[in-house]
């Protein structure tokens, strides 16, 4: 997919979940909590994801006759 195609793509289902969004009930106070945590979740994923590649980026440099 081109990039141009992809934000069109990602942009129209933004806007079709805040429009569901609005005709919902609101939310809990456990259902808003479940939201941050899941938020909070994906990004402590993604800081691991980064931690490990520059772990095994470091391992690498590090050996010697692969600089």
């Amino acid at each position: 997919m081109s990039g141009y195609l992809w934000r069109a793509t990602v942009r129209n289902v933004r806007r079709a979940f805040k429009e569901v969004g609005r005709q919902q009930r609101p939310l809990t106070e456990i259902e808003m909590e479940l939201a941050r945590i899941k938020r909070e979740l994906a990004e402590v994923r993604m800081e691991r994801d980064i931690l490990k590649k520059a772990a095994a980026y470091f391992a690498k440099e590090s050996l010697p006759g692969t600089r």
